[in-house]
């Protein structure tokens, strides 16, 4: 399997190679040369995997360069970390299915990611006897998740970039209080679009990006996009055999595009399963904007109890991109130069018909997140985190006669102030959580300036 760029740079890389480009030569996002379709023999063969062994049968589908017994080794390493023997379990809540993915080491979704991606790029560093310095963005959880991943790890250093004071304090406590020597905090005074610029003008240096081994962790990078698929599959596999359905829509509260966009692959894949997906947002709606009205303009970004989506830019939606525009690199990449140059693109209805054969969305505003969190628990007794609120009231209003699965991006535990204020009272924080807020910190605060965070690299890159 080989990869290449949605706006059209001539050559094709390995899956490998993708994983240390991150961004592609010419600015586009890679893409695999074909997405495999899993016939219905193959599909019976995967329904009753673990969750490791589907994941080796995903991956080994697209990284094809890797040792198949290697590859096991490294997915068999990335996920003894988590907490729950099932990786992602789904759990009946209602009438409907949370996918609970915050069982790693973070308690949030990116860990399933990457754990795999920190890993992956151990073993190749070391085969190919090299180093890197990781470049990445947050606006939340990625930054934590990406610092567990690689903490501690040979040849590797990593500078995350997240909004000043604009992320929970216990999502700035998992990252700033990391003191491996290898973990560099950056505190940016602004939003995570600010954040995101950044590290796509560093990127788009090309000079710079070789002379320093600069790669990506974002969900730029493919190797996340791939590692998010199997989660969908799995869990379309249980909930379908529960319920005796052959179709199940999933919920996805989404900012950046990159956890749908493993949906839309995962749905894609399978053929016949995943009748659509619905895309949640909060105030920061751009994408429920472009589903529903094919307006994909930059507004100005709302803080929000659900920060990990207060993102008006969605950096993979260039993926999604290229498909509408019918696999055609030239048009994608003059799509994304007026969307540069305007901030924005629209879509006649003709182009929206065939976005909705994909996709449903609604945008959800703070008090009907908090009165989802509310609600579910007060009938329930099940606590949401406010991403996954929204999730729940965008699939809610979309269920109709297919099985509903939202997905759990965090648990509630990293956003306490937010779900105790929802459902009326404190709860119990995990231990590990706890413990966060008697630890030393470490991080630098610097402006919403690329060669502020150029400077500050340079005196510190691996």
């Amino acid at each position: 399997m080989y990869y290449f760029s949605t706006r059209g740079y001539l050559k094709k890389f390995t899956f490998s190679e993708t994983v240390f480009e991150g961004l592609a030569p010419d600015g586009g996002l890679f893409l695999p040369e074909k997405i495999p379709t899993i016939d219905k023999s193959e599909q019976e063969r995967w329904r009753n995997l673990s969750y490791k062994e589907l994941a080796f049968e995903v991956f080994r589908l697209y990284a094809t360069d890797i040792p198949e017994e290697d590859l096991k080794t490294i997915i068999d390493k990335s996920y003894s970390t988590f907490r729950h023997k099932e990786i992602t379990p789904t759990v009946k809540v209602g009438n409907f299915y949370v996918l609970e993915l915050f069982h790693g080491p973070t308690y949030a979704f990116k860990d399933i990611a990457l754990q795999f991606l920190g890993n992956l790029f151990e073993y190749l560093l070391k085969k190919e006897n090299r180093k890197i310095n990781i470049l990445g963005a947050t606006s939340g959880d990625t930054g934590a998740s990406a610092i567990y991943g690689v903490r501690g790890k040979e040849n590797i250093s990593i500078f995350i970039l997240h909004p000043h004071k604009r992320v929970s304090p216990i999502q700035a406590l998992m990252m700033t209080t990391v003191l491996d020597p290898n973990v560099h905090n950056l505190a940016i005074e602004g939003s995570f679009d600010d954040c995101q610029r950044i590290v796509k003008t560093i990127f788009m240096d090309l000079d710079f990006k070789r002379r320093y081994g600069l790669t990506a962790i974002n969900s730029i990078n493919f190797a996340r996009i791939l590692a998010q698929i199997v989660y969908y599959i799995y869990s379309y596999f249980r909930v379908s055999i529960e319920e005796g359905a052959s179709e199940v829509r999933f919920s996805v509260p989404t900012g950046n595009f990159g956890d749908i966009f493993a949906g839309y692959m995962a749905k894609r894949m399978l053929g016949k399963g995943i009748e659509r997906l619905i895309l949640a947002t909060n105030e920061n709606d751009i994408l429920a904007r472009f589903v529903n009205y094919g307006d994909y303009s930059v507004g100005k970004v709302v803080p929000t109890i659900a920060p990990a989506m207060d993102i008006q830019v969605a950096s993979n939606f260039e993926r999604y991109l290229y498909y509408l525009l019918g696999e055609d690199p030239y048009r994608t990449k003059q799509a994304m130069r007026e969307f540069s140059e305007k901030g924005a693109l629209r879509f006649d209805e003709s182009v929206l018909n065939r976005v909705r054969v994909d996709f449903l969305s609604r945008a959800v505003s703070e008090k009907e997140t908090l009165e989802t969190i509310r609600d579910i628990y007060e009938e329930t007794g099940y606590l949401l985190d406010p991403h996954t609120a929204i999730g729940v009231r965008a699939g809610l209003t979309y269920k109709e006669d297919f099985p509903l699965i939202c997905l759990a991006t965090a648990h509630p535990a990293k956003f306490p102030e937010v779900v105790s204020t929802a459902i009326g009272k404190d709860f119990p924080l995990p231990k590990e959580i706890e413990e966060l807020k008697s630890k030393p910190q470490r991080y630098v605060v610097l402006p919403p300036d690329p060669k502020e965070v150029k400077n500050y690299m340079i005196n510190n890159l691996n």
